[in-house]
């Protein structure tokens, strides 16, 4: 049985800094769990495009929604809000 961990946001294992917007990470058990504020009038397609340098977000996501609201737009053209609770 492997050992329990316990880790916090108050000392991320990294954290990348982009326009409007910062990730925070933490490396535990055999994945990786993120924490995700952006700023009111952040874009994907303005403040992270240029710096991924594709058309869209190619990374795979899981996510709880814990305040505000996220519009997704998707590469096939379908969309969603995601909300508190999401």
């Amino acid at each position: 049985m492997a050992a329990a961990e316990h880790k916090g946001f108050v000392h991320p294992d990294e954290t990348r800094a982009f326009p409007k917007g910062r990730i925070e990470l933490l490396n535990i058990g055999n994945g990786v769990v993120g924490r995700l504020t952006l700023d009111p009038g952040w874009r994907w397609s303005t403040h992270v495009k240029p710096v991924a340098g594709t058309a869209w977000c190619e990374a795979p996501h899981f996510q709880y929604h814990l305040a505000g609201r996220l519009h997704v737009q998707m590469a096939d053209n379908t969309s969603f809000e995601a909300g508190p609770g999401d």
